[in-house]
This record gives structure tokens, C-alpha cells and sequence, in this order.
């Protein structure tokens, strides 16, 4: 019997030792990594989230090869919000309270990008938002715990005015999605116009809903109005039909037309030979970009990935290494500190290099102007010029009538 007893004793001490030792384990692996947590909209916009997913992936493998983020492992927690405001605040919820992270970081839609941010100042949690971009987010509903890597609706509005104002076009029409980002965007873009351009007058809008635009009304009733000139901030599969009814009914035929984010890859694509000619567009011209800093990105993406770069590359590659460069220089996972490393702080891009403003959290990443044209089949930006993010943001004495006192 003692024996026994004996047996059954070193047994079970055995086993309560392998499970301290696992514990143990388990407790140091985790010290040993930085956990951030990410949302987007993949299902519900997979033409800008899939590249986008492959960037921060890449970000993600180079930051580890070298050593991670002071000493430690970063590891991204990744979760679908389908579009959805509800489900990105529960995902939000679960990274936080479940996963522990470090940070949230992501989101697409404008109107998500919101719903994360006030999330994140009622959680007290840093928030790196990458894509959403409405000024709101940095101004008028901005707080200490969000920061926005993309260049905004006002800098990307401010970068399409200097060549909208040029063209001799006084009466101009609108179509944008009825949703934060299309009413943003058409705002900003109006006030910065009417402010070179006093003599022009706004004779049409046309609010189409995101996802379902029915393009031959929205074209019919556009053409109807006799504009000189034509603001596009429509994107993705309504872009393609836009364009399509369009073409069809020559409503784009001898007026400029001046649009948001068509030179972006994972827009003309689907355009093919239906890319139209000569519009003013912002985009990211990935093949005709001659800096050491991006050619490093392209060479290691296509060498990962087989393939070329969509926008959603950069943003996603450059958002994990601002979530790595704020981390790093915090050397904590506080928020407050992180919160204190990010404003202010400078890092490399495969733009060049670019700043977070203390003043209002938003990034000088800037973004490409050119002209739309096609070329063997497929739609493609010319004459494209960088305008820095930093030449294009309006003063901190103006920011700090825009953004609520902390």
C-alpha cells in the first residue's frame, strides 16, 4: 500500500509539475510578443483589403527577421468587420478584452474608421487608423488615442484643387457615395475649390448609396445638369459601372472629370479598356516610382508575392511598421507612452519619409496626381507627380480651431 501510495504521489506531482511547466511556457512566450490587434472590411471590400493584407504581412515577417520590436515577436490578431460598424466595434471589443493587444490598428470605411476611434477614447486604448479618410477623424472627432497614417480628404482634395483650378470648366457636378467619407470629400474638395476658384458654381450632386449605385440615372441626371466639369469620389465596383454608363451615354465626353483615389491599382484594374482617358486622379503609379525607398518595398513584395503592389500594399506594410517605429521608441506597451512616441515622430516609408503631427495625429504620407489613359489593355497613370502630405495640411493654428480641446 505504501508503495502504492508512494507511486501515486510522484505520479500526480509529475503531472502538476508538466502543467506549472507549460504554464510557465506559455506565460514566458507571451512576454516574449507584442500583440496587435487588426480590423478591416476583407469580405466586404476584397480588392483593397486583399493587398492591403499582404502588406502588413510583409511588414510583419521583415520587423521579426530582425529581431522584432525590442526584443520581442510581433504577432497581429486579425479579424473581419464585413463592413459593418457593429461588428468592427465587437471585433474591437474581443482584441482588447480577449487577446489583450497592444494596440488596434486598421479599418477601411469612414464611417467604421469613426465608430473604432470613439472606441478606442472610451477604452483608453492607441488606435492607428490606416485607410478611413475623413477629416473627422483627426479634427472635428478627434482624440489623444488615434492617430491616421493615409493623407486625409482634405490633403487629397487640396492635391486635386491645384489642377482643378487651372481648367477654364465654371459649372461643376458631383457624384460621390452618400455615406461619412463621399460627403466628406465632396465638402472639403468644394471649399478649397470656390476658394481659388470664386467664379465656378455647383450645379448638380448626385448621392448615389455605397455598393448600389444605379449608374444610368445617376449618369442621365448628371449629363442633365450641363456641367463644365465632373467630381468623382465614387470607388471600387460602383466605379466600374460609373464608368461604364458613362462611356455608353458620352456624359464624360469633352468635360473634365476629377476623381478620387481612380489611379489606385486596385481600381483601374477593373477598368481595363474601359479606363477613361485624361482624368485628374490621385492613385499610386507603383511602376513609375524612382525612389531607393520604394524600390527596397516593390523588390521584397514581388519577391514574396509573385505579383505587383495595389495601394493597399503600402498602407498595409507602412501600418505595421508605424505600429513597430511607435512601439519602439514608447520601449512600453502603455498607451500613454505610446501615445507620446507617436506625436512627433518620424520614420521611413516607401514614399520617403514621413511624419505623425503632434498637433492633430495625422500622418505627411502623401499621394500621387496624374491622368488616367490606357495602355495594352489596362488603365494606367501618366504625368504623375508625389505632392508630400506635409505641403498639403492646413496650419496648427487652424488645426486647433478644428479639433475638440483635450
Amino acid at each position: 500500500m505504501k508503495r502504492r501510495d508512494l507511486l501515486i504521489g510522484a505520479s500526480l506531482f509529475g503531472a502538476s509539475f508538466a502543467v506549472a511547466l507549460a504554464g510557465s511556457v506559455t506565460a514566458a512566450l507571451a512576454q516574449a510578443e507584442i500583440k496587435i490587434g487588426e480590423i478591416n472590411s476583407y469580405s466586404a471590400l476584397p480588392a483593397f483589403t486583399e493587398p492591403y493584407r499582404k502588406g502588413w504581412q510583409l511588414a510583419v515577417e521583415e520587423i521579426n527577421a530582425a529581431g522584432g520590436v525590442n526584443g520581442k515577436k510581433i504577432v497581429v490578431i486579425s479579424k473581419d468587420d464585413g463592413g459593418k460598424p457593429a461588428d468592427a466595434l465587437t471585433a474591437a471589443n474581443e482584441l482588447v478584452e480577449k487577446e489583450k493587444v497592444a494596440m488596434l490598428a486598421g479599418t477601411f470605411l469612414s464611417n467604421i474608421g469613426l465608430a473604432v476611434s470613439d472606441f478606442a477614447n472610451q477604452k483608453k486604448v492607441f488606435f492607428l487608423a490606416a485607410e478611413p479618410l475623413t477629416d473627422a477623424i483627426t479634427w472635428s472627432k478627434g482624440n489623444r488615442y488615434t492617430f491616421r497614417l493615409r493623407p486625409s480628404n482634405y490633403m487629397q482634395a487640396a492635391m486635386l484643387v491645384d489642377e482643378a483650378a487651372k481648367l477654364p470648366a465654371k459649372r461643376w457636378a458631383s457624384i460621390a457615395p452618400n455615406y461619412e467619407y463621399g460627403q466628406s470629400a465632396v465638402g472639403v474638395f468644394k471649399k478649397l475649390l470656390m476658394a481659388k476658384r470664386p467664379d465656378i458654381e455647383w450645379v448638380d450632386e448626385q448621392w448615389p448609396p455605397l455598393g448600389k449605385i444605379d449608374a444610368g440615372p445617376v449618369v442621365q441626371a448628371t449629363a442633365a445638369a450641363k456641367p463644365d466639369a465632373i467630381l468623382n469620389v465614387m470607388f471600387g465596383a460602383d466605379l466600374v459601372k460609373l464608368v461604364r454608363e458613362g462611356n455608353t451615354r458620352g456624359t464624360f465626353k469633352d468635360r473634365a472629370v476629377v476623381s478620387f483615389l481612380t489611379g489606385e491599382p486596385e481600381y483601374l484594374d477593373p477598368l481595363k479598356e474601359e479606363t477613361p482617358e485624361g482624368w485628374i486622379v490621385t492613385g499610386y503609379p507603383w511602376n513609375d516610382i524612382k525612389i531607393p525607398e520604394h524600390d527596397k518595398f516593390l523588390k521584397a513584395y514581388q519577391a514574396k508575392y509573385n505579383d505587383y503592389p495595389r495601394l493597399g500594399s503600402i498602407v498595409g506594410y507602412q501600418t505595421i511598421k508605424a505600429a513597430a517605429a511607435i512601439l519602439a521608441k514608447a520601449g512600453s506597451e502603455d498607451t500613454d507612452k505610446m501615445i507620446a512616441a507617436a506625436e512627433g515622430i518620424t520614420m521611413p516609408s516607401p514614399f520617403g519619409e514621413i511624419t505623425f503631427r503632434k498637433i492633430d495625429h495625422q500622418s505627411t504620407l502623401g499621394a500621387f496626381v496624374g491622368k488616367t489613359t490606357q495602355k495594352d489593355g489596362k488603365g494606367v497613370m501618366v504625368g504623375n507627380t508625389y505632392r508630400n502630405g506635409k505641403d498639403y495640411l492646413p496650419s496648427d493654428a487652424e488645426v486647433s480651431t478644428l479639433r475638440p480641446k483635450e
